[in-house]
């Protein structure tokens, strides 16, 4: 079986469970993932959001459940390897690699905008790190800055296409019109080919987004060469996710016509499941009553709701009032399975 090379670390198999938030990545799914010899990610986005001290004291309840949720990981995954997703748009992005770096974690991986200066927040450490990207352009402008101003490169590179949930880095119109995502997974592969010669490194490459039968991991890994694949939507109906039991039923029920586009506060598309959320209050705008600064560029008093408050009713099972980010192939899961049978199923193994 194929093993995924990061440096010095390695997985025994090449999956990369992807970040979700709020709350549905946490150390149980990642730990899980990582025992079953995979890479297991916490999502830092609001992790204190169940702290009893949250609403009055946000940052220090973010930091100290993202240390607990990292240390708990480690320890419940035999030795596995646990990375952690920050999103570039989040506020204190600096503390939260630190945060990472000061309680063990052994991988950050960063979207959500380009981790232009990643490097700098992590320096002397060695922690590895993997940007994502969606473009050529992207990893070129990613490469070049951090080998120029941090004279480094990427440990790991993950790339995310238009068939992924989350927040997405694509316009609204091509999440919808891309159908064949192949040829740009080369080209970015290419891009990386060059850095990789002239600098003599290796940096393995994997591909996220609507990754989900044992066919799409073999068309990453032997068509297209990919080191890897990340997998995200397909680990949330499982026994050990984070998530609330009703966010996992809102996967088994999803429809293929439920899966819509939205847009985030801060204008970034995403995919998500059709709701009274999306029909009713994202078109007529909601009041924000509580801003949580959680994102750097996001004015409460223009934005047409708290994407925060939508994420935590989502966490805590009250769908209706939520935004259920999801993948495309959310309509393919049918039950409730675990990590070790989504795993030896998609691997064959």
């Amino acid at each position: 079986m194929k093993k995924l090379v990061i440096g010095d670390l390695t997985a025994r198999i090449p999956i990369i469970q992807g970040g979700m938030g709020v709350g549905i990545s946490l150390h149980k799914l990642a730990a899980a993932v990582a025992r079953e010899g995979g890479i297991g990610v916490i999502s830092a986005a609001q992790p204190g959001f169940r702290e009893p001290d949250f609403y009055t004291n946000t940052f220090d309840a973010n930091m100290r459940a993202l240390a607990r949720e990292i240390k708990l990981a480690k320890e419940e995954s035999d030795g596995g390897i646990i990375g952690v997703n920050i999103m570039v748009a989040v506020t204190h992005y600096e503390d939260f690699v630190k945060c990472c770096i000061e309680n063990g974690a052994d991988l950050i991986v960063s979207g959500a905008g380009l981790p232009m200066d990643l490097p700098k927040f992590a320096a002397g450490s060695d922690i590895k790190l993997a940007p994502i990207v969606s473009s050529a352009k992207a990893c070129k402008v990613i490469f070049s800055r951090w080998v120029k101003k941090y004279d480094r490169l990427p440990d790991l590179l993950v790339i995310e296409g238009p068939k992924a949930g989350g927040h997405l880095g694509f316009k609204a119109e091509e999440v919808m019109s891309i159908d064949n995502f192949d040829d740009e997974i080369l080209k970015i592969i290419e891009t990386k080919r060059e850095f990789e010669e002239k600098y003599n490194k290796t940096i393995p490459v994997v591909f996220g987004g609507g990754v989900y039968s044992k066919e799409d991991v073999k068309h990453c890994i032997e068509d297209l060469g990919l080191d890897g694949v990340q997998m995200a939507t397909r680990f949330v109906a499982t026994e050990e996710c984070d998530a609330d039991i009703a966010f996992k039923e809102a996967y088994i029920k999803a429809k293929l016509e439920d899966v819509k586009i939205v847009k985030s506060p801060v204008g970034m598309p995403g995919r998500a499941l059709n709701n009274h959320f999306i029909k009713d209050i994202v078109p007529e705008g909601c009041k924000v009553s509580r801003c949580f600064k959680c994102l750097v560029h996001c004015d409460p008093k223009t934005i047409p709701y708290c994407i925060s408050k939508a994420l935590f009713n989502g966490a805590n099972g009250d769908i209706d009032n939520a935004l259920v980010f999801c993948g495309e192939n959310v309509y393919k899961i049918d039950k409730i399975s675990t990590v070790k049978d989504i795993i030896d199923e998609v691997l064959e193994r």
